[in-house]
């Protein structure tokens, strides 16, 4: 079995899970906040939507500066409508997983590098990238949108068994 026919299952599941999250994203509490140093609903929702993406950058490139010295930085898109934010979630869900479909084994194992203006903040196997700064990375804002949500009186889904909704 080749590495990505052993994360695609994986991905797959996590990634549909998230998406049962992002479907519940009411769009009139996009700038609702638990805190104010928590990122806005709306903001956090997107973040979630655009980490796909990053699996192709991953496994297409060898390095990444998110604020390239002299160059602009790495945007990230707004939050508009629910129908915008899944819209963009399906695209890079379908693009992140050609590109592992795509992905021969020798090149899982290609160092990745991560920059900030210039200057080195990881370097990783791809597969450790791919599986730490994309997939748990998108794990650990699932359970922050989760949270939202529920302080929001959404009912939330099923994502790793029953919650107190679907019970």
């Amino acid at each position: 079995m080749s590495i990505a026919q052993s994360l695609l299952p994986e991905f797959d599941h996590e990634m549909a899970t998230t998406r049962s999250l992002l479907e519940r994203v009411p769009e009139d509490k996009a700038s609702w906040t638990p805190h104010h140093k928590s990122m806005p609903l709306g903001r956090l929702s997107m973040h979630l939507a655009n980490l796909p993406v990053w699996a192709v950058m991953t496994l297409k490139q060898t390095e990444l500066d998110i604020n390239p010295p002299g160059g602009p930085g790495y945007q990230q898109p707004s939050f508009t409508t629910r129908k915008a934010l899944l819209d963009t979630f399906d695209t890079n869900v379908k693009t992140a997983r050609a590109a592992i479909v795509e992905t021969p084994d020798a090149d899982f194992m290609v160092p990745w590098t991560l920059k900030d203006g210039g200057h080195v903040t990881l370097t990783m196997p791809r597969i450790a990238v791919l599986r730490s700064f994309v997939m748990n990375h998108q794990v650990h804002h699932r359970g922050q949108l989760s949270v939202y949500l529920r302080l929001n009186e959404v009912p939330l889904p099923m994502m790793y068994g029953p919650t107190a909704d679907t019970k």
